[in-house]
């Protein structure tokens, strides 16, 4: 059986080796992890592209249509027309009628043996003006001349359909058309005319006529 006093000696050669070995499990343990070091796949942009270089622009030319300006010509132009009928009354024959619906005498001529709807054809625009003669301040004899000038030019060339502009008269004396009612018989005896139609209101309407020269 053990002495006290040895029992005595283990437990303070126990106290004593203590402290050495909590100094020896603090050496001994594990270091924290260092620090993870970038993947191999993570990809430096910044470097990566340190040597790429801005593409210069191209040489192209910016084709820029202008629209057109939203301006209603055509009312504006009618507009015109009728401020200016206004100053001197209400034009003795409305523009908006039919062949054989007409206001007044000399509107339409056709020669005899052509038939009507010759006239209908020429007036919606079946042939296309290939010329045209304004006779605005021509006196009469004046414009009987310039006329028969112009319709044998027009022969020659072999034109089938013509304009005559003679105007409405609303600026003569008395606002009487002088021409008017001249330009249209003379037309009317012309052989080479086989029929004329006062023009619609976008080709001149009462001030105009559109003519059907013989062909060949």
């Amino acid at each position: 059986m053990a002495k006290l006093s040895d029992l005595k000696k283990l437990v303070d050669d126990a106290r004593s080796k203590a402290p050495v070995a909590a100094r020896s499990a603090k050496r001994t343990s594990p270091s924290p992890a260092p620090p993870r070091r970038p993947d191999s796949a993570d990809v430096d942009l910044a470097a990566a592209f340190a040597d790429v270089q801005k593409l210069p622009p191209a040489r192209r030319v910016a084709t820029v249509k202008a629209h057109p300006a939203p301006v209603p010509r055509q009312r504006m132009a009618d507009d015109a027309d009728a401020l200016a009928e206004s100053k001197y009354g209400v034009a003795p024959a409305a523009e908006s009628w039919e062949v054989g619906q007409e206001h007044e005498a000399g509107q339409t001529f056709v020669r005899r043996g052509i038939g009507i709807d010759v006239l209908t054809k020429l007036r919606r625009g079946q042939w296309s003006v290939q010329g045209d003669i304004d006779l605005h301040g021509h006196t009469a004899d004046e414009a009987r001349d310039a006329l028969a000038d112009f319709l044998a030019d027009a022969r020659a060339h072999g034109y089938r359909c013509v304009r005559v502009v003679h105007g409405k008269g609303l600026t003569s004396p008395n606002r009487e058309p002088v021409l008017k009612g001249k330009v249209r018989r003379w037309l009317s005896h012309w052989d080479d005319v086989l029929a004329y139609c006062e023009a619609p209101r976008h080709a001149g309407g009462g001030g105009a006529v559109l003519v059907l020269l013989r062909g060949g």
